[in-house]
């Protein structure tokens, strides 16, 4: 036990959240292969559907979370304590606010979405605003470096969905979806431990001066847009696909997706990494490319191997994560893995940008996110061409990413 406690004492704090990013991916990973697994294609499509609506939340929620990490680096003393009440006052607000919208149109979801009942996003919506103080909680971990805590925070959120999830499916005779999204729910708030927030100390009244509140809001709103652009280029193609195939088409697409999806979700550790990094260079006069230079480097290498492995062994990876009923995927699956790879690398680029307040990557992706939406709804005769017109948004992406980072290197 003394030699494990030493190795583990040995183990920098970047590389243990690494570790635990990993843990946390193939937990979700276990998570959605039970979900095909146990209920089929058809069924499936709607488990993924509910997947796809936690992704959104996910990227809303990424806005108060980056922005509570870079001003924890900016701010100190009574400026950052003014800054937190804001922070959690502007989450829980809008967590509401999303709330409710999604309650009330429930029934138009529903209908827009073909699902069996409307129940589902109702459950999910009870528990958006707390995800989104979740969010401002992690922030202050990522801000600090406190990489341990912000492993336990992910750690109870992935462990608890699953656990609960199952148990509900195997024991409990609900619908599915609806087991699903009440799983989704609860494990929110699993996700608050361990609790960084005095109640006491958000009750105080303290006020932001109007210069930092201004920097607050100018990189809540560039944040926000950029995680708008996100939202669009990761689900904008399960959504339409759902809505132009049928169940099984949908249910077939959203596992191709939940593979290829891999190497996007693990580049998420290096994001978490660069930013509080990229910040403090700043704030110190320090050059920050070569940091950016280094993860890229890191999410090449992991990319390149995956999409190798999905194009050497496709049926194999397709038949072990969900079984013969999706082997007609097994095709495009090296395909979709490029395209998300592409938008991994290109993605490191414009947080990168977002660290030193830079707006352009953010108009960039926002462009070629809705024209990756208008080019799937005019080309979607089957799922092969949904696959190639991504590949060609993203490379568009990542050359126009590459093209204002060598600009930008060229300006300094």
């Amino acid at each position: 036990m003394t030699a494990i406690r030493l190795a583990f004492e040995k183990i920098s704090p970047e590389r243990l959240f690494m570790v635990s990013v990993l843990l946390v991916n193939g937990g979700n990973y276990v998570y959605n292969l039970l979900l095909g697994r146990i209920l089929g294609p058809a069924a499936f499509s709607e488990a993924a559907l509910l997947i796809t609506l936690l992704l959104v939340l996910s990227f809303l929620g990424m806005t108060f979370q980056l922005a509570t990490a870079k001003f924890s680096v900016l701010f100190s003393n009574t400026d950052w304590e003014a800054f937190q009440q804001l922070m959690y006052r502007y989450a829980l607000a809008f967590g509401v606010v999303i709330g409710v919208l999604l309650f009330v149109f429930a029934e138009n979801l529903q209908q827009i979405f073909h699902t069996e009942s409307n129940v589902l996003f109702k459950t999910f919506a009870i528990g958006v605003p707390l995800y989104f103080f979740m969010s401002v909680n992690r922030g202050k971990y990522q801000g600090a470096q406190d990489f341990k805590n912000l492993s336990v925070t992910y750690q109870a959120e992935m462990w608890s969905r699953l656990a609960i999830t199952l148990l509900l499916l195997l024991f409990v005779p609900l619908q599915p979806a609806f087991s699903i999204s009440l799983g989704i729910a609860v494990s929110f708030l699993f996700g608050l431990v361990p609790a960084n927030f005095n109640l006491a100390t958000l009750a105080k009244k303290i006020t932001l001066p109007k210069a930092h509140k201004k920097k607050v809001w100018s990189f809540l709103i560039l944040t926000a847009c950029y995680e708008l652009t996100q939202i669009v280029i990761n689900n904008s193609d399960i959504l339409l696909v759902k809505h132009y195939f049928d169940a099984a088409d949908a249910g077939l697409y959203s596992s191709l997706a939940l593979i290829g999806r891999v190497v996007y979700f693990v580049a998420w550790m290096f994001v978490m990494l660069l930013l509080p990094t990229v910040v403090q260079k700043q704030k110190d006069g320090e050059a920050t490319a070569p940091i950016l230079i280094k993860y890229i480097s890191y999410i090449g290498t992991l990319s390149l191997s995956i999409v190798l492995c999905c194009a050497i062994f496709p049926k194999f990876i397709v038949q072990i994560m969900f079984g013969e009923a999706y082997l007609s995927m097994a095709p495009l699956l090296w395909q979709y893995a490029l395209a998300t790879s592409l938008y991994a690398v290109s993605n490191i680029f414009a947080y990168y940008f977002l660290s030193l307040d830079k707006y352009i990557p953010v108009i960039i992706s926002g462009l070629l996110g809705c024209t990756q939406v208008i080019l799937i709804m005019f080309f979607h005769n089957s799922l092969f061409i949904v696959v190639q017109v991504q590949i060609i948004a993203m490379v568009a992406l990542l050359v126009v990413q590459l093209l204002y980072f060598m600009h930008h290197q060229i300006m300094n």
